[in-house]
């Protein structure tokens, strides 16, 4: 693969084939601060795409910020190479306000795509949002169908997955130098990233001070995470068996946040789900949907399949760390369908979880 986003997903295809899978399984087997802005006498200073460029120290291994052209607003467009994967990846950077103090940095994954069709960029406000939060985000585009996990071999159309390797050893070192990063961490991701974010949490024990999964399914090595998990990666035309062998193997295990999930105490956690009900955000007039009946049926019909199935997935989770004495928050709304209006919503009601973890 020769390219950072890699091959775009049929986005019927994709959400179609976890659609009925989620039907057929999921379902049927589920359980029941205020922002420091800096100095009032000195004015915020943004970081300049050159700046960032000269600031930014390779990694020990090799990977490299390689470009930084000025996007929209306070936006950089990114590109950082990855050793692990020798691919160019794609990022955008909205910087802290002021560049005179360090930041903390917040990643935001995309979902099956990797952000080729709806993204965070594109679908919420995120710029608008953190324009008065000192910190650093950064949004990660690629990945697709990858579960932003290390594969064990090469995939005839992937191409070499390292995800885990450059999102936990590659990435920090570049950022926190181009964009002065105090090292404090945080993650949060959507769908298929909704079950990255723990993954990559107890790949890099400390990285990450808060994690956040809006509409994901955690559980992945039982018979039906199984299943969810090799539609989600054959709808990005990814092999599985490529990522952790087949269905027999440990590694399914090793990989399973749920099986591990006392290892993410002293994280701050935080996990939303809608019931794939219609709710507020799934009308005519809803973001996305732009007067669309053809985007309107298929947030009601697909997304609210899919996230049927992740609020029953949540709902195990929210068991098991009750189970376990873990304090975590968790969100379940009464309805809301698989969407970004409603991941926007999940953002902003866990960032005060996010400060507080971060010190902002």
């Amino acid at each position: 693969m020769n390219s950072a986003v890699g091959h775009a997903v049929p986005r019927h295809c994709a959400r179609g084939a976890a659609a009925v899978l989620i039907l057929a399984g999921l379902v049927s087997g589920s359980a029941a601060a205020q922002s420091p802005t800096g100095p009032p006498d000195r004015p915020a200073v943004p970081v300049s795409a050159t700046k960032a460029r000269a600031d930014a120290h390779p990694a020990a291994d090799g990977s490299v910020l390689t470009t930084a052209v000025p996007g929209a607003s306070r936006a950089l467009a990114v590109t950082v190479h990855s050793a692990a994967m020798n691919i160019p990846v794609r990022l955008e950077v909205l910087p802290a306000p002021d560049h005179s103090r360090r930041a903390p940095t917040v990643y935001l994954l995309n979902g099956i795509d990797g952000g080729a069709d709806g993204n965070w960029s594109n679908r919420t406000d995120i710029a608008r949002f953190f324009a008065d939060k000192q910190v650093n985000v950064v949004v990660v585009f690629g990945g697709a169908g990858s579960y932003f996990t290390d594969w064990r071999a090469d995939d005839p159309v992937l191409g070499r997955q390292r995800w885990t390797t450059f999102l936990t050893r590659e990435l920090p070192p570049i950022i926190d130098s181009a964009f002065g990063g105090s090292g404090a961490n945080a993650i949060a991701g959507v769908s298929m990233a909704g079950t990255s974010v723990f993954q990559l949490a107890l790949a890099a024990p400390h990285l990450y001070k808060a994690i956040g999964s809006y509409s994901g399914c955690v559980r992945t090595s039982d018979p039906q995470g199984q299943l969810l998990v090799d539609a989600v990666v054959s709808g990005g035309r990814g092999n599985a068996v490529n990522m952790w062998g087949p269905p027999t193997d440990p590694a399914w295990a090793d990989n399973d946040p749920y099986l591990h999930a006392d290892r993410l105490r002293g994280t701050a956690i935080y996990v939303s789900s809608g019931t794939g009900t219609p709710g507020a955000l799934d009308t005519l007039d809803g973001p996305g949907i732009g007067s669309s009946p053809a985007k309107l049926a298929d947030q009601l019909l697909v997304g609210g399949a899919i996230e049927t199935g992740a609020v029953g997935c949540t709902r195990e989770l929210r068991t098991r760390f009750t189970d376990l004495g873990i304090p975590a928050t968790f969100d379940l709304r009464p309805n809301g369908t698989h969407s970004w209006g409603y991941w926007q919503q999940d953002l902003h009601n866990s960032w005060p979880i996010f400060a507080a973890a971060l010190g902002i």
